[in-house]
């Protein structure tokens, strides 16, 4: 199975939880019918991307990147490769990649998704497509920054960092639930 065809049987049977998410689902869905390049970072239009909320074991903390290029604490993840065969595998790739932390283990099932306008690796304006799975670190789990984070640290979940609780307090949510 494509890339692309992962893409749509996830998004197709995933039950999102709120009206939201599930007009977020359609849309999504809708991108991935238009566009059989949907998946490629190439498509300017914009792409699916698909990225971890890292949780520890005793799902207490968060694992968060300061994000060079945005300039605030995100999750991790990014871009799908042409070696990912589904997007709970490029989210777990992402997710190992950035931590430096092996072992990570990964949701059957997205539980977000989003949709923002980014200025990323093609140098245009564009859109990434995020569809968000949960990741569990193993216990003592400790990550090692990549030179893709000017920062990387666990965050309790009760003291996100400042600026960034709009953007997470939703994603943390709904991973949790």
């Amino acid at each position: 199975m494509s890339l692309h065809a992962d893409a749509v049987a996830t998004l197709t049977k995933w039950p999102a939880g709120t009206t939201g998410q599930e007009a977020l689902r359609h849309a999504f869905l809708g991108f991935l019918a238009a566009r059989e390049d949907a998946c490629r970072r190439a498509c300017a239009a914009g792409h699916i991307t698909a990225s971890a909320v890292v949780l520890d074991q005793s799902r207490t903390h968060v694992l968060l990147t300061l994000h060079p290029r945005v300039g605030r604490w995100v999750q991790l993840g990014g871009h799908c490769e042409e070696s990912d065969a589904s997007l709970s595998a490029a989210a777990l790739r992402e997710a190992t990649e950035e931590s430096g932390m092996s072992g990570l283990t990964i949701s059957a099932e997205p539980v977000h998704l989003d949709v923002h306008p980014v200025t990323c690796s093609l140098g245009v304006p564009t859109r990434h497509f995020d569809v968000r799975y949960v990741v569990t670190a193993p216990d003592g789990a400790e990550p090692v920054r990549s030179a893709e984070s000017d920062d990387l640290r666990w965050w309790p979940l009760t003291a996100l960092p400042p600026g960034s609780e709009a953007d997470l307090t939703e994603l943390v949510a709904a991973a949790c639930a």
